[in-house]
């Protein structure tokens, strides 16, 4: 069981910068791949970033590209979402998820291949 911590959302102006972190337990972090996923309202929840167990692999969507960078700290237990030059349509409640990794450079970008959610964390861009 991975249990995961969201923490870093808030209010940012447009063109401004949010490090979201992920605060995973367990003593076996380092075998699973993590992903950022985010649910704007009235809309479906849609992937950002994933990561790959040895950090090796990292996968975007196209609108957070250049933008978004999707990291992890394995001795830390923690995944990070480090957001720059924010926009309104990046507004939505974002989540981290955790998947055992198989292989080791496996970083998924559906949803249902995520095994263990966060809470989230709101995040919003005013323009």
């Amino acid at each position: 069981q991975v249990q995961l911590v969201e923490s870093g959302g808030g209010l940012v102006q447009a063109g401004g910068s949010l490090r979201l972190s992920c605060a995973a337990s367990g003593r076996t972090f380092s075998t699973y791949a993590m992903g950022w996923f985010r649910q704007a309202p009235g809309k479906e929840r849609e992937f950002v970033a994933a990561i790959s167990s040895n950090g090796g692999s990292t996968n975007y969507t196209e609108s957070v590209k250049g933008r978004f960078t999707i990291s992890r700290d394995n001795a830390k237990s923690t995944a990070y979402l480090q957001m720059n030059s924010l926009k309104p349509e990046d507004t939505a409640v974002y989540y981290c998820a955790a998947t055992a990794a198989r292989p080791l450079s496996w970083a998924p970008i559906t949803h249902n291949l995520y095994s263990y959610w966060g809470q989230g964390t709101r995040v919003t861009v005013s323009s």
